[in-house]
């Protein structure tokens, strides 16, 4: 798994949230590729506790206000996403 992508993962869950692409995606800290975000995230959900071979490296825990903002924009987006889905997906 992708480094980079492991430590956004790790990150999203020591603040409680579940991780998904696209909230992983904005946590990472230099561009990877959508495939390996994707497979992250599988190997993640099947064993979770890869996050424990971090070897102790820090997360990225302080962020700018800008930065806080656009993932609470990207959570409600989601959440909006996620709703409209259902409805598609429903009829």
């Amino acid at each position: 798994m992708h480094p980079a992508v492991l430590n956004a993962i790790a990150a999203l869950v020591a603040q409680g949230k579940t991780p998904t692409v696209a909230t992983t995606k904005a946590k990472l800290a230099e561009p990877v590729a959508m495939p390996l975000i994707i497979a992250g995230l599988t190997a993640y959900k099947n064993n979770p506790d890869l996050l424990s071979t971090l070897d102790d490296q820090p997360t990225q825990n302080a962020q700018p206000a800008a930065q806080d903002n656009a993932q609470t924009q990207l959570d409600r987006i989601e959440a909006k996403l996620d709703k409209l889905l259902a409805l598609l997906e429903s009829r």
